[in-house]
């Protein structure tokens, strides 16, 4: 619709109220007033229904997840009728589902306890093939080194009880260590670490009494014996290797000492 206009083409006024045309030609004069007033009761019904409709919205909530109403009902009129020895029996299923959950804890517990103790054993042992192979590694150095079979006057276990500590394995390789706890690198191959019998003759030149355990040395280190004739030897230095050790240490007890 739209307003009616004159031949000046000001609004036509009805009775102070402006007329409109409507699609079908009719004419009819719009009273605002009346039209505010409509729609302000309109607006207040609109929301008279929508506030009944939040509240029972809200009161249905209580009930979300219930698609049976009816099977809802019949469910809460049994509870009512529930005596009291079903109250408890209905608590001696809880205590139960609670002893077996502790049951559950303590073999779960249990199991990674055995577990522990396991991975403990496992290590122990591991540790211990671990020691015993790098002992034959060190005390295979020894027993192989060409150094102690052309130069060494005293035992191999001897050279062994005296320079022993100074080798470790590491990477599975035998290294030395000098006297201040730093590695020892080759002289002959510069940037690399000394092999064992390198290794073995740096400690020994490092040694004071290394005259003494030498072959061919002649006594005449400034830790030798002096004296006008042949020591006399003392102990069995062809016994047991403890025998050995007591021979060695009682015919020089300086070396036992160093």
């Amino acid at each position: 619709m739209k307003l009616k206009l004159d031949a000046n083409g000001n609004v036509v006024v009805q009775d102070g109220k402006p007329v409109y045309v409507h699609d079908d030609g009719k004419e009819v004069p719009f009273d605002a007033a009346a039209a505010v007033q409509k729609i302000q009761g309109l607006n207040g019904e609109a929301k008279s229904h929508r506030e009944a409709k939040e509240a029972a919205e809200a009161k249905l909530q209580a009930f979300a997840g219930i698609d049976d109403p009816a099977a809802a009902a019949k469910a809460i009129e049994l509870m009512k009728n529930v005596d009291e020895g079903k109250l408890v029996a209905a608590g001696k299923v809880e205590e139960i589902k609670l002893a077996a959950k502790k049951a559950a804890e303590e073999q779960v517990a249990a199991a990674n306890k055995a577990h522990a103790d396991e991975l403990a054993r496992t290590k122990t042992e591991l540790d211990a093939i671990t020691g015993n192979l790098y002992s034959e590694m060190i005390g295979g150095s020894f027993n192989r080194s060409k150094l102690i079979a052309d130069k060494f006057a005293i035992p191999v276990d001897l050279v062994q009880a005296r320079f022993g500590q100074a080798f470790k394995v590491e990477a599975g390789k035998v290294v030395a260590y000098d006297g201040a706890g730093n590695k020892i690198f080759s002289r002959t191959r510069p940037g690399d670490l000394a092999d064992f019998d390198e290794a073995l003759e740096t400690l020994v030149d490092q040694y004071p009494y290394k005259d003494q355990i030498l072959k061919g040395s002649g006594a005449s280190g400034g830790g030798a014996h002096q004296g006008g004739g042949s020591q006399k030897q003392t102990g069995n230095l062809g016994g047991t290797r403890e025998e050995r050790a007591a021979a060695f240490a009682a015919q020089y007890p300086e070396l036992a000492k160093g």
